[in-house]
């Protein structure tokens, strides 16, 4: 998996890309990013998958933030980033949400 950031010189924001690799993904048909930037809907953020089998989405996000966020895949199974910046409790049973310091 891996996180990539374009700041802009424009605007106080960057341009995040969320990769997740098709060695994870496995034989999902559907990849969502949820989290924080889009209220935890499953639905807000479908990404897009690659011919090489993984997925991928790109986002603005404000600088100076901080985000929490996991993979959806087909609806039903979660997984996190191996390259989030940092994890934090998820408040449910001994899961972590991942986070993306921009």
């Amino acid at each position: 998996m891996s996180i990539s950031k374009q700041y802009l010189k424009t605007r106080p924001v960057s341009k995040v890309t969320f990769r997740l690799p098709a060695t994870v993904a496995g034989d999902a048909g559907q990849a969502a990013l949820v989290g924080e930037f889009n209220g935890w809907d499953p639905q807000a953020t479908c990404m897009r998958r690659l011919k090489s089998g993984e997925f991928k989405v790109t986002l603005d996000l404000d600088v100076g933030r901080e985000y929490q966020y996991r993979y959806l895949l087909d609806g039903a199974n979660w997984t996190n980033d191996d390259s989030a910046d940092r994890y934090v409790p998820a408040g449910m049973s001994d899961t972590e949400n991942c986070v993306v310091v921009v």
